[in-house]
């Protein structure tokens, strides 16, 4: 019999085989699931419910089955902190999974953090998200980890001197981003010969490629999302620019040669996830998402498949008394000392060394992957 204090967030009894009944534990997930960042956000939820099959089938949390309970936040800042509190405080979820652009983290995580409930985001690497504060998590490697081996690699392989920049100066992941590549750059002795920027909509680069060739840069480095990366990589080739591409967790995505098709050859491009490696635990996760989907994974499937296994890890190792509260806190308190071999290989938190001096919350602690594009695919880098 399921307690009246634990229905608080515990879903009404769900029938298993053999006559048990076991309790549905509420887990929010608010991804975007409509708009520009869809791309993103669906497969991130794709990711997210791979797993809670998976953890249900093999029994679920302490005989508790997982609930996901999803909502569209678009990608954008009002609606994300609507469905934030609607989770929070109208469906009583244990935590949240989200949002999916590091813009919505910065709108809606300290809705989170007041209500000490987890906000834990799979795709946010902008720098100080975690400093929003303790109950914010994610395991997407920031690009301050990403970046700086992805240049030193392409820099090497492709012996690079100078390079042009261009970037989004309107969104917080750009802009993030911008900042790691200026600091890395200078670091790593490489001359700027352009900074040029955008505007998210902004589908005609041509004006800024136009300064970017006139300089002769030997790579463009870019931050960027895939969709304004895929046009940029199209109209340069189209200016006659041959130089390669060097971004991050931005390029991640098929849409990147959707659009761009063979533009991107001899790019770099860093991620926290290869479709390519061998481990037992990732190729399942390929062959379980492709059957379910039919269709290939992305790095935000990746993360967030491994997301709700470092959750499920967590809750594993405590037991939940029904007093919403009380669980919410033990969760936090729980997910720090989690680590995993998950399909992005090994995991485990580090805290934020935060900005403002204030308490903060947890980062990943994790190497990344470095990929090359070669036939309009991404290929692991193995220094040649």
């Amino acid at each position: 019999m399921i307690s009246p204090r634990k229905t608080l967030f515990l879903a009404a009894a769900v029938l298993l085989a053999g006559g048990a009944y076991a309790a549905e534990i509420r887990i929010g997930v608010a991804e975007a699931l409509t708009g520009g960042a869809a791309q993103y956000g669906v497969a991130c939820r794709n990711g997210f419910q791979v797993a809670v099959d998976e953890i249900n089938a093999r029994g679920g949390i302490n005989g508790d089955q997982l609930r996901l309970v999803i909502e569209d936040e678009q990608g954008k800042k009002e609606e994300v902190i609507n469905v934030f509190k609607k989770l929070i405080f109208q469906d009583k979820v244990l935590m949240i999974f989200g949002p999916t652009l590091s813009n919505s983290m910065f709108a809606a995580g300290p809705v989170a953090n007041a209500a000490k409930t987890v906000a834990f985001g799979t795709s946010n690497t902008a720098s100080g998200i975690t400093d929003i504060g303790p109950y914010i998590f994610r395991n997407s490697v920031m690009e301050s980890d990403v970046l700086p081996v992805t240049v030193a690699a392409a820099v090497k392989h492709h012996g690079i001197k100078k390079v042009a920049v261009i970037y989004g100066n309107d969104d917080a992941f750009t802009k993030s981003g911008h900042d790691v590549f200026r600091k890395v750059l200078a670091e790593q002795k490489i001359a700027v010969t352009t900074t040029e920027t955008y505007v998210k909509g902004d589908v005609d680069f041509k004006a800024q490629l136009t300064k970017i060739k006139a300089g002769g840069p030997d790579a463009i480095v870019c931050s960027c999302l895939a969709e304004e990366a895929a046009n940029i990589m199209l109209q340069a080739r189209s200016l006659g620019i041959k130089a390669p591409f060097i971004g991050g967790n931005g390029f991640n995505s098929p849409k990147l040669f959707e659009i761009s098709r063979l533009a991107g050859e001899g790019s770099f491009v860093g991620s926290s996830w290869s479709n390519a490696n061998p481990a037992p635990v990732n190729v399942n996760f390929v062959n379980a998402y492709k059957q379910k989907y039919n269709a290939e994974p992305n790095q935000f499937a990746a993360q967030a498949y491994d997301a709700l296994h470092i959750a499920a890890a967590a809750l594993k190792s405590i037991k939940l008394s029904g007093n919403l509260g009380s669980d919410r806190q033990a969760l936090r308190d729980a997910l720090p000392r989690v680590a995993i071999n998950g399909v992005t290989g090994p995991f485990r938190f580090r805290p934020a060394v935060t900005r403002n001096g204030k308490p903060g919350g947890f980062d990943a602690d994790q190497k990344p992957f470095i990929y090359i594009i070669r036939n309009g695919k991404f290929a692991p880098y193995t220094g040649k």
